[in-house]
């Protein structure tokens, strides 16, 4: 895999191979990037359950939890 590098005080222009170190970051970047958009896709997920929940309960007269009761915006 390549790399471009662009002076931009000469204006030349390079192409380099990356290293072993900068291959080894960039797939450790990536895991960690997959690994942050699934955390934050699974914490939307279970506050939209808390709020259905939370809607759920109130339609049927139940009482809420303290956590589900901090969902609803007055």
């Amino acid at each position: 895999m390549t790399k471009t590098i662009i002076d931009l005080k000469t204006g030349i222009t390079s192409v380099e191979e990356y290293t072993a170190e900068e291959l080894a970051q960039k797939e450790t970047d990536k895991v960690n990037g997959e690994a942050f958009d699934t955390e934050q896709a699974n914490a939307k997920q279970a506050q939209e359950d808390l709020k259905a929940s939370a809607k759920a309960k109130l339609i049927a007269g139940e009482a809420l939890t303290e956590e589900e009761a901090n969902t609803i915006v007055l």
